[in-house]
């Protein structure tokens, strides 16, 4: 049985597709005179298909030349709509399921290059040191300039085990270097989880068929690690350099925390059409307060939850404005198994937002950064006890326990702070308002 999916994600997913045909006959004589001037326009295309044939310097393939027309014609729109031929298509729905072959980057096109979105955890991309804002500008020393999205794609693709060598342009280093990777089978981790102390985390790197499912699993392993949601001062939803994914798994995430309200609305070029996605009662975090972090990587799906959750004042988001992408896309299957990804609309948020170009701006702005030298040497300041003279006694067992125990925990919070600064304020962010709690 055939049912519309709409994918909201950089370069997007598909579980299943549809196929529309309309036919409307022209309703005055200004419509027929524009229909007429379309079939004209298709005339001149075949007679330019047939003199290529004929006279071109070399034999063409005509499937190729088809195939480039049809997606010279998509890709001029936007960089998110293009052909997908049957290979790219069957490998789109591989994607999908949560296991691919490729490097583990998400991508999309800017001024010509291609232009890294996000790596994917624990991927050889990722291993190699490639960042969200990097431009990828040759292939094994073959330039992208001027190549679609599809046939950049395409060059980077390969066997799992095969190397290839990306040519990187960063804008913090002067001149574009290179970086060898290893292709390999990409298996990734959807959910990951662990308790920061009173604090729950959970860190979702796209948006797949798996997402929401690992999600509450998550959740009601640390709920019981924890001993009870009681234990639990809040939670820390980490949604950087999530590229996006599905639709449908960015709206169940986002009624994971909310019992009521719209999540997001899509609209199209027509009137009245589009979609409106509200939340069911139920919220898996009873209503704790939630800390979503993002960052340039945070794209498509990961801006609705973002959103979502800052129109509804259910999460503070901190971190770095996020992406921008706020289109849909629709996987348009063809005859000869092939299909199309066309942007079919926009969505907006429960206040009426629509991010396209502009991002989800963070309630309180965190850049990502390490503490400092001066950081570290501030922490070393004089106390009661290191003053010549000053009076002393003997430490109980409870005492030396206790001040051991809270040693350890700033060493612990040193080096998260050292490691992860934006999650370090977002802990002690919602530890802040566990005191508030309790004081009230």
């Amino acid at each position: 049985m055939d049912k519309k999916v709409i994918a909201a994600a950089v370069l997007g997913l598909i579980t299943s597709a549809f196929i529309t045909l309309e036919i409307a006959k022209p309703s005055n004589a200004n419509e027929a005179s524009e229909n007429k001037s379309t079939y004209e326009q298709l005339s001149l295309f075949g007679d330019i298909f047939e003199r290529i044939r004929e006279k071109y310097v070399e034999e063409v393939n005509d499937e190729d030349l088809i195939r480039a027309a049809i997606n010279g014609m998509l890709t001029s729109l936007d960089p998110h709509s293009s052909y997908l031929p049957p290979n790219d298509f069957d490998q789109m729905k591989v994607q999908t399921r949560g296991e691919f072959g490729g490097l583990g980057i998400e991508v999309t096109q800017e001024e010509g290059y291609v232009k890294v979105v996000s790596p994917i955890d624990d991927t050889p991309a990722f291993r190699a040191g490639i960042e969200a804002g990097d431009l990828i500008t040759a292939v094994d020393g073959q330039s992208l300039l001027g190549l679609s999205l599809d046939e950049a794609v395409k060059l980077m693709r390969g066997p799992v085990g095969s190397e290839i060598v990306l040519t990187i342009f960063r804008e913090t280093i002067e001149e574009p270097y290179d970086v060898t990777i290893i292709r390999d089978t990409i298996k990734p981790l959807v959910v990951r989880h662990r308790l920061e102390g009173d604090t729950a985390y959970v860190r979702l790197t796209t948006f797949n068929d798996q997402t929401y499912r690992g999600l509450e699993k998550a959740i009601k392993e640390m709920t019981k690690e924890a001993g009870g949601i009681k234990n639990i001062n809040g939670f820390v939803l980490d949604l950087r350099n999530n590229p996006g994914g599905l639709l449908s798994q960015a709206i169940k995430v986002s009624d994971a925390f909310l019992d009521k309200g719209e999540i997001v609305s899509t609209r199209s070029k027509h009137k009245g059409e589009g979609d409106r996605f509200n939340a069911m009662r139920g919220d898996l975090a009873k209503g704790k307060p939630i800390v979503v972090i993002i960052n340039g990587g945070s794209a498509s799906a990961s801006e609705i939850v973002a959103g979502a959750l800052q129109d509804h004042r259910r999460a503070i988001i901190l971190g770095t404005k996020s992406f921008g992408k706020g289109s849909v896309q629709t996987i348009m299957p063809l005859q000869g198994n092939g299909a199309i990804r066309l942007t079919t609309s926009r969505y907006y948020t429960p206040s009426g937002r629509s991010i396209q170009a502009v991002g989800v701006v963070p309630d309180i702005l965190v850049e990502p950064r390490k503490a400092s030298e001066d950081d570290e040497n501030s922490k070393k300041t004089r106390s009661e006890a290191s003053l010549r003279g000053s009076l002393t006694k003997e430490l109980s067992e409870t005492d030396k326990k206790r001040l051991d125990e809270e040693e350890e925990k700033l060493n612990e919070k040193a080096k998260l702070q050292r490691e992860d600064y934006q999650l370090s304020y977002a802990i002690d962010l919602l530890r802040g308002f566990s005191v508030l709690q309790q004081k009230n």
